[in-house]
C-alpha cells in the first residue's frame, strides 16, 4: 500500500478544512482509494475533528430531553423533570426558546395548569452552539443549572446539556480516568510558569496530563493542580522541593504504587538468582 506525498496530504487537508466537516466514509474498507492508495493523515485528522467536536456545545447535546410547549400542563414538566433529576426544563414555542421554566416555578400550581400561565415570563439562559466547553460549564455554575439550553446562531434551540455530561467531559478533559498522580503547588501569581513546571516534570521522565488553576480572590496566590502520567512521584516532588516550590498537597494510588514497587523488587530478586 502506499501513502499520498505531502502535497497531496496538503490538499486534503485543505479540503478538509475548507468542508469544515469530516468527509470519510464509515469503513476502513470504503477509505481505501483507487489504486491502494491510503491517507497518512485520516486517523490524525479525524481524532481532531471528534476532539474538537466534543469541546463545543454542538457536540454535547442530550437527545433524550425534549422541550415542552408553553401549552402544555405542569405536571407534565414536573413528571419530566422528576424522570431526567433535573429542576429545569425548556420551553419552546415552533422553535423558538422561551425560557427554563423550574421546579420552584410549578411548586404551587394545579397539575392541569399550562406553564405560560404559571410564569408568564422565563428566565432565558443559554449557550450558542459554537461556543467552546467551558462557556458551558461557566454558565451552569453562575446560575445553578441542571441543564444548559443550546441555542444556534439565529437562536433557535438545538437542545440541551446536562449536568450529568458535563461531569463526564470534564473527567475526560481532566485526565481523571487515565492512572498517574497529583501535584497541587501555591505561589504568587506572577511567579507562575507553566513551561517551567512542565521542564521539572518531564525532567522526572513524566508528562502533564492535565492542569488547572484555582484563584483566591482576596490574594494574589495561585493554586496549580498538575497531573502526572507516573503514579510514583516521589522524584517529582523531590525536584519541586529543590527549586523551593510550595507543594499544598500531593495524591498517589498508593496500591498502584506499592504493586510497582513489588514487581520490581521482584525483577530485581530474579536478576541476583540468576
Amino acid at each position: 500500500m502506499t501513502f499520498l506525498r505531502d502535497e497531496q496530504q496538503l490538499s486534503f487537508i485543505n479540503q478538509f478544512q475548507k468542508n469544515g466537516k469530516s468527509i470519510y466514509p464509515e469503513t476502513r474498507e470504503q477509505r481505501l482509494f483507487s489504486g491502494g492508495v491510503y491517507l497518512e493523515t485520516e486517523l490524525w485528522l479525524i481524532s481532531q475533528s471528534n476532539y474538537i467536536k466534543n469541546m463545543l456545545a454542538k457536540g454535547l447535546l442530550n437527545r433524550f430531553i425534549s422541550p415542552l410547549k408553553p401549552s402544555d400542563c405542569s405536571a407534565m414538566a414536573l413528571s419530566l423533570m422528576d424522570e431526567h433529576k433535573v429542576w429545569h426544563w425548556p420551553v419552546v414555542k415552533e422553535e423558538k426558546y422561551m425560557g427554563l421554566i423550574t421546579e420552584t416555578d410549578l411548586a404551587a400550581t394545579k397539575s392541569d395548569q399550562s406553564l405560560e400561565s404559571c410564569k408568564p415570563s422565563f428566565s432565558r439562559p443559554y449557550i450558542f452552539d459554537y461556543q467552546h466547553f467551558y462557556d458551558v460549564v461557566r454558565l451552569a455554575a453562575e446560575q445553578k443549572l441542571s441543564l444548559v439550553p443550546v441555542l444556534d446562531a439565529k437562536e433557535s434551540y438545538l437542545g440541551c446539556i446536562t449536568t450529568e455530561s458535563i461531569m463526564l467531559e470534564m473527567a475526560t478533559v481532566s485526565s481523571v480516568v487515565q492512572p498517574g498522580g497529583i501535584i497541587v503547588l501555591e505561589m504568587n501569581e506572577h511567579d507562575f510558569s507553566l513551561a517551567e513546571i512542565a521542564r521539572i516534570v518531564e525532567g522526572n521522565d513524566a508528562k502533564i496530563l492535565s492542569s488547572y488553576i484555582t484563584t483566591f480572590y482576596d490574594c494574589k496566590r495561585i493554586q496549580i493542580t498538575i497531573k502526572v502520567n507516573r503514579i510514583d512521584i516521589s522524584p517529582i516532588i523531590q525536584t519541586f522541593n529543590r527549586y523551593n516550590y510550595l507543594i499544598v498537597a500531593f495524591f498517589s494510588d498508593e496500591s498502584k504504587l506499592d504493586d510497582l514497587l513489588t514487581r520490581r523488587y521482584d525483577s530485581l530478586m530474579n536478576y541476583l538468582n540468576v
